[in-house]
Protein backbone atom coordinates (compact mmCIF):
# COMPACT_ATOMS: atom_id res chain seq x y z
CA UNK A 1 0.00 0.00 0.00
CA UNK A 2 1.38 3.40 -0.94
CA UNK A 3 1.50 6.26 1.52
CA UNK A 4 1.66 10.04 1.33
CA UNK A 5 3.34 10.17 4.73
CA UNK A 6 6.68 11.73 3.84
CA UNK A 7 8.42 12.31 7.17
CA UNK A 8 11.40 10.00 7.83
CA UNK A 9 13.20 9.28 11.08
CA UNK A 10 16.75 8.17 10.42
CA UNK A 11 18.74 5.54 12.31
CA UNK A 12 20.47 6.96 15.36
CA UNK A 13 18.18 9.98 15.55
CA UNK A 14 16.99 10.94 19.04
CA UNK A 15 13.35 12.03 19.31
CA UNK A 16 11.70 13.54 22.36
CA UNK A 17 8.03 13.64 23.31
CA UNK A 18 6.64 17.17 23.46
CA UNK A 19 4.63 16.76 26.65
CA UNK A 20 6.13 13.85 28.61
CA UNK A 21 9.73 14.37 27.45
CA UNK A 22 10.28 10.67 26.74
CA UNK A 23 13.48 10.24 24.70
CA UNK A 24 13.87 7.48 22.11
CA UNK A 25 16.70 6.47 19.78
CA UNK A 26 15.52 5.39 16.34
CA UNK A 27 16.89 2.04 15.14
CA UNK A 28 15.02 1.33 11.89
CA UNK A 29 11.72 1.43 10.03
CA UNK A 30 9.52 -1.60 10.74
CA UNK A 31 6.70 -0.81 8.33
CA UNK A 32 4.39 1.84 6.94
CA UNK A 33 0.80 2.26 5.87
CA UNK A 34 -1.71 4.85 4.75
CA UNK A 35 -1.86 6.60 8.11
CA UNK A 36 1.70 6.49 9.39
CA UNK A 37 4.96 4.64 9.95
CA UNK A 38 6.17 2.21 12.61
CA UNK A 39 9.75 2.45 13.87
CA UNK A 40 11.85 0.25 16.11
CA UNK A 41 13.16 2.52 18.88
CA UNK A 42 15.17 2.10 22.08
CA UNK A 43 14.81 3.72 25.51
CA UNK A 44 16.71 2.78 28.65
CA UNK A 45 18.07 -0.39 26.96
CA UNK A 46 14.55 -1.62 26.16
CA UNK A 47 13.05 -1.98 22.69
CA UNK A 48 9.74 -0.47 21.59
CA UNK A 49 7.66 -0.02 18.45
CA UNK A 50 6.77 3.64 17.82
CA UNK A 51 3.80 4.39 15.55
CA UNK A 52 4.15 7.88 14.08
CA UNK A 53 0.87 9.13 12.66
CA UNK A 54 -0.49 11.89 10.46
CA UNK A 55 -3.74 12.70 12.25
CA UNK A 56 -4.15 12.74 16.04
CA UNK A 57 -7.81 11.66 15.95
CA UNK A 58 -7.03 8.78 13.61
CA UNK A 59 -4.16 7.61 15.80
CA UNK A 60 -6.31 7.92 18.91
CA UNK A 61 -8.56 5.15 17.62
CA UNK A 62 -5.56 2.81 17.62
CA UNK A 63 -4.65 3.94 21.13
CA UNK A 64 -8.20 3.10 22.22
CA UNK A 65 -7.74 -0.41 20.84
CA UNK A 66 -4.48 -0.94 22.70
CA UNK A 67 -6.01 0.37 25.93
CA UNK A 68 -8.92 -2.02 25.46
CA UNK A 69 -6.48 -4.93 25.07
CA UNK A 70 -4.54 -3.77 28.11
CA UNK A 71 -7.66 -4.13 30.26
CA UNK A 72 -7.52 -7.87 29.55
CA UNK A 73 -4.04 -8.20 31.05
CA UNK A 74 -3.86 -10.15 34.26
CA UNK A 75 -2.65 -8.53 37.46
CA UNK A 76 1.14 -8.30 37.57
CA UNK A 77 1.62 -8.07 33.81
CA UNK A 78 3.04 -4.91 32.27
CA UNK A 79 0.88 -2.76 30.01
CA UNK A 80 1.24 -3.28 26.26
CA UNK A 81 0.87 0.46 25.56
CA UNK A 82 3.91 2.32 26.92
CA UNK A 83 3.60 5.98 25.87
CA UNK A 84 1.39 8.43 23.94
CA UNK A 85 2.66 11.89 22.97
CA UNK A 86 3.58 14.27 20.13
CA UNK A 87 6.96 15.06 18.61
CA UNK A 88 8.48 17.49 16.15
CA UNK A 89 9.67 15.79 12.97
CA UNK A 90 12.77 16.72 10.92
CA UNK A 91 10.49 18.91 8.80
CA UNK A 92 9.49 20.98 11.84
CA UNK A 93 5.91 19.72 11.84
CA UNK A 94 4.25 18.19 14.88
CA UNK A 95 3.26 14.50 14.71
CA UNK A 96 1.31 12.34 17.17
CA UNK A 97 2.79 9.00 18.20
CA UNK A 98 2.28 6.09 20.53
CA UNK A 99 4.79 3.53 21.76
CA UNK A 100 4.19 -0.20 22.25
CA UNK A 101 6.38 -2.72 24.03
CA UNK A 102 8.27 -4.76 21.48
CA UNK A 103 9.93 -8.14 21.31
CA UNK A 104 12.79 -8.31 18.81
CA UNK A 105 11.78 -10.66 16.04
CA UNK A 106 11.60 -11.15 12.29
CA UNK A 107 8.89 -11.48 9.69
CA UNK A 108 7.13 -14.82 9.71
CA UNK A 109 8.57 -15.99 6.40
CA UNK A 110 12.11 -15.03 7.41
CA UNK A 111 11.74 -16.80 10.77
CA UNK A 112 10.56 -20.04 9.13
CA UNK A 113 13.37 -19.93 6.57
CA UNK A 114 15.91 -19.51 9.33
CA UNK A 115 14.49 -21.84 12.00
CA UNK A 116 12.72 -24.38 9.78
CA UNK A 117 9.17 -24.89 8.55
CA UNK A 118 8.51 -27.35 11.40
CA UNK A 119 7.90 -24.25 13.56
CA UNK A 120 4.90 -23.25 11.44
CA UNK A 121 2.22 -25.07 13.51
CA UNK A 122 3.37 -23.42 16.73
CA UNK A 123 3.71 -19.97 15.15
CA UNK A 124 0.23 -20.35 13.68
CA UNK A 125 -1.18 -21.33 17.06
CA UNK A 126 0.42 -18.32 18.76
CA UNK A 127 -0.86 -15.97 16.06
CA UNK A 128 -4.38 -17.30 16.49
CA UNK A 129 -4.00 -16.65 20.21
CA UNK A 130 -3.15 -13.00 19.51
CA UNK A 131 -6.18 -12.64 17.25
CA UNK A 132 -8.38 -14.32 19.86
CA UNK A 133 -7.55 -11.61 22.42
CA UNK A 134 -8.57 -8.95 19.92
CA UNK A 135 -11.82 -10.71 19.07
CA UNK A 136 -12.69 -11.17 22.72
CA UNK A 137 -12.30 -7.41 23.21
CA UNK A 138 -14.61 -6.65 20.27
CA UNK A 139 -11.98 -5.80 17.66
CA UNK A 140 -10.84 -7.20 14.31
CA UNK A 141 -7.20 -6.75 13.24
CA UNK A 142 -8.10 -6.15 9.60
CA UNK A 143 -4.72 -5.76 7.90
CA UNK A 144 -3.27 -9.17 8.71
CA UNK A 145 -0.28 -9.93 6.47
CA UNK A 146 3.26 -11.29 6.64
CA UNK A 147 4.72 -7.82 7.21
CA UNK A 148 2.52 -7.20 10.25
CA UNK A 149 3.43 -10.43 12.06
CA UNK A 150 6.79 -10.67 13.81
CA UNK A 151 8.12 -13.88 15.34
CA UNK A 152 10.68 -13.94 18.15
CA UNK A 153 12.45 -16.75 20.01
CA UNK A 154 10.40 -19.84 20.87
CA UNK A 155 7.80 -18.89 18.23
CA UNK A 156 6.48 -15.95 20.27
CA UNK A 157 4.33 -13.74 18.01
CA UNK A 158 3.74 -9.98 18.02
CA UNK A 159 1.35 -8.02 15.82
CA UNK A 160 2.62 -4.64 14.62
CA UNK A 161 0.82 -1.64 13.12
CA UNK A 162 -2.72 -1.54 14.48
CA UNK A 163 -3.84 0.91 11.78
CA UNK A 164 -6.32 -1.57 10.33
CA UNK A 165 -7.93 -2.59 13.64
CA UNK A 166 -11.69 -2.08 13.42
CA UNK A 167 -14.57 -2.47 15.85
CA UNK A 168 -16.74 -5.51 15.09
CA UNK A 169 -19.61 -4.54 12.80
CA UNK A 170 -17.87 -1.58 11.16
CA UNK A 171 -16.28 -1.47 7.70
CA UNK A 172 -12.64 -2.62 7.62
CA UNK A 173 -10.46 0.46 7.97
CA UNK A 174 -7.32 -0.74 6.21
CA UNK A 175 -6.43 -3.90 4.29
CA UNK A 176 -3.99 -5.41 1.81
CA UNK A 177 -5.71 -6.79 -1.29
CA UNK A 178 -4.16 -10.24 -1.51
CA UNK A 179 -5.29 -11.03 2.08
CA UNK A 180 -8.70 -9.39 1.68
CA UNK A 181 -11.89 -11.46 1.71
CA UNK A 182 -13.57 -9.13 -0.76
CA UNK A 183 -10.66 -9.36 -3.19
CA UNK A 184 -11.29 -13.10 -3.51
CA UNK A 185 -15.08 -12.68 -3.68
CA UNK A 186 -15.26 -14.63 -0.44
CA UNK A 187 -17.40 -12.20 1.54
CA UNK A 188 -17.83 -8.60 2.58
CA UNK A 189 -15.37 -6.11 4.05
CA UNK A 190 -17.41 -5.88 7.23
CA UNK A 191 -15.30 -6.34 10.35
CA UNK A 192 -16.01 -9.73 11.92
CA UNK A 193 -13.70 -12.40 13.36
CA UNK A 194 -14.13 -14.46 10.19
CA UNK A 195 -12.45 -11.67 8.20
CA UNK A 196 -9.23 -12.11 10.17
CA UNK A 197 -9.39 -15.89 9.85
CA UNK A 198 -9.81 -15.60 6.08
CA UNK A 199 -6.65 -13.46 6.01
CA UNK A 200 -4.90 -15.98 8.26
CA UNK A 201 -5.70 -18.75 5.77
CA UNK A 202 -4.31 -16.68 2.89
CA UNK A 203 -1.22 -15.99 4.99
CA UNK A 204 -0.71 -19.75 5.34
CA UNK A 205 -0.71 -20.05 1.56
CA UNK A 206 1.60 -17.06 1.22
CA UNK A 207 4.12 -18.68 3.57
CA UNK A 208 4.20 -22.03 1.75
CA UNK A 209 3.19 -21.30 -1.86
CA UNK A 210 4.03 -17.62 -2.53
CA UNK A 211 4.74 -18.08 -6.24
CA UNK A 212 1.46 -19.89 -6.92
CA UNK A 213 -0.48 -17.28 -4.97
CA UNK A 214 1.22 -14.44 -6.83
CA UNK A 215 0.49 -16.18 -10.13
CA UNK A 216 -3.22 -16.22 -9.30
CA UNK A 217 -3.31 -12.49 -8.62
CA UNK A 218 -1.78 -11.81 -12.03
CA UNK A 219 -3.62 -14.47 -14.03
CA UNK A 220 -7.22 -14.11 -12.83
CA UNK A 221 -9.66 -11.37 -13.74
CA UNK A 222 -11.36 -9.79 -10.70
CA UNK A 223 -14.66 -11.57 -11.41
CA UNK A 224 -12.88 -14.94 -11.55
CA UNK A 225 -11.13 -14.74 -8.20
CA UNK A 226 -12.61 -17.22 -5.74
CA UNK A 227 -12.00 -19.33 -2.67
CA UNK A 228 -12.03 -22.33 -4.99
CA UNK A 229 -8.88 -21.06 -6.68
CA UNK A 230 -7.18 -20.67 -3.32
CA UNK A 231 -8.23 -24.14 -2.24
CA UNK A 232 -6.84 -25.60 -5.44
CA UNK A 233 -3.41 -24.33 -4.38
CA UNK A 234 -3.92 -25.87 -0.95
CA UNK A 235 -4.95 -29.27 -2.32
CA UNK A 236 -1.91 -29.35 -4.61
CA UNK A 237 0.55 -28.35 -1.90
CA UNK A 238 2.22 -31.20 0.05
CA UNK A 239 2.84 -28.80 2.94
CA UNK A 240 -0.72 -27.44 3.12
CA UNK A 241 -2.83 -30.44 2.18
CA UNK A 242 -2.79 -31.84 5.77
CA UNK A 243 -4.48 -28.63 6.99
CA UNK A 244 -6.78 -28.30 3.97
CA UNK A 245 -9.89 -29.04 6.05
CA UNK A 246 -9.01 -26.34 8.57
CA UNK A 247 -8.27 -23.81 5.83
CA UNK A 248 -11.53 -24.64 4.06
CA UNK A 249 -13.45 -23.90 7.26
CA UNK A 250 -11.59 -20.61 7.67
CA UNK A 251 -12.36 -19.57 4.10
CA UNK A 252 -16.01 -20.51 4.58
CA UNK A 253 -16.33 -18.53 7.81
CA UNK A 254 -17.22 -21.61 9.84
CA UNK A 255 -15.24 -20.67 12.96
CA UNK A 256 -17.00 -18.46 15.52
CA UNK A 257 -13.80 -16.52 16.21
CA UNK A 258 -10.06 -17.01 16.58
CA UNK A 259 -10.57 -18.77 19.92
CA UNK A 260 -12.69 -21.40 18.21
CA UNK A 261 -10.21 -21.62 15.32
CA UNK A 262 -7.30 -21.93 17.75
CA UNK A 263 -8.92 -24.88 19.51
CA UNK A 264 -9.39 -26.64 16.16
CA UNK A 265 -5.78 -25.86 15.17
CA UNK A 266 -4.46 -27.25 18.46
CA UNK A 267 -6.60 -30.36 18.03
CA UNK A 268 -5.17 -30.82 14.55
CA UNK A 269 -1.65 -30.53 15.92
CA UNK A 270 -2.25 -33.28 18.48
CA UNK A 271 -4.06 -35.49 16.00
CA UNK A 272 -1.26 -35.24 13.45
CA UNK A 273 1.27 -35.84 16.21
CA UNK A 274 -0.46 -39.07 17.12
CA UNK A 275 -0.91 -40.38 13.59
CA UNK A 276 2.15 -39.00 11.80
CA UNK A 277 4.04 -41.37 9.51
CA UNK A 278 7.09 -41.35 7.29
CA UNK A 279 4.98 -39.88 4.49
CA UNK A 280 3.95 -36.89 6.60
CA UNK A 281 5.22 -33.51 5.25
CA UNK A 282 8.44 -32.54 7.00
CA UNK A 283 7.00 -29.57 8.86
CA UNK A 284 4.38 -31.75 10.49
CA UNK A 285 7.08 -34.05 11.82
CA UNK A 286 7.98 -31.29 14.24
CA UNK A 287 4.54 -31.30 15.85
CA UNK A 288 5.65 -33.49 18.73
CA UNK A 289 8.45 -31.08 19.58
CA UNK A 290 6.15 -28.08 19.11
CA UNK A 291 3.53 -29.54 21.40
CA UNK A 292 6.16 -30.42 24.01
CA UNK A 293 7.56 -26.89 24.21
CA UNK A 294 4.17 -25.18 24.55
CA UNK A 295 4.23 -25.51 28.33
CA UNK A 296 7.83 -24.39 28.54
CA UNK A 297 7.11 -21.34 26.44
CA UNK A 298 4.17 -20.36 28.61
CA UNK A 299 6.34 -20.57 31.74
CA UNK A 300 9.11 -18.59 30.02
CA UNK A 301 6.85 -15.66 29.12
CA UNK A 302 5.13 -15.70 32.48
CA UNK A 303 8.47 -15.39 34.25
CA UNK A 304 9.59 -12.70 31.78
CA UNK A 305 6.49 -10.60 32.45
CA UNK A 306 6.95 -10.92 36.20
CA UNK A 307 10.60 -9.84 36.10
Amino acid sequence: MTTSFKVDLRRGMMVTGKWKQGRYRVERLLGEGANGKVYLVQRDRSWYAMKLGIDALDLQSEVNVLQSIAKQKQHGQESYLFDVDDLYGPDGREYPFYVMRYVLGSKTDDFLKRQGAEWFPLVGLNLLGKLAKLHQAGWVFGDLKVENVLVADYGHVELVDYGGVTAVGKSIRQFTEIYDRGYWNGGSRSADPQYDLFSFAVLCIQLHEPKRLQHLTVELLPQNRSVGELMQIVENSPALKPVAGWLQRAFAGQFADAGDASAAWRSLMHRRDTHRSSSTPFWLKGLAAASAVLLGISVYWLLRNLM
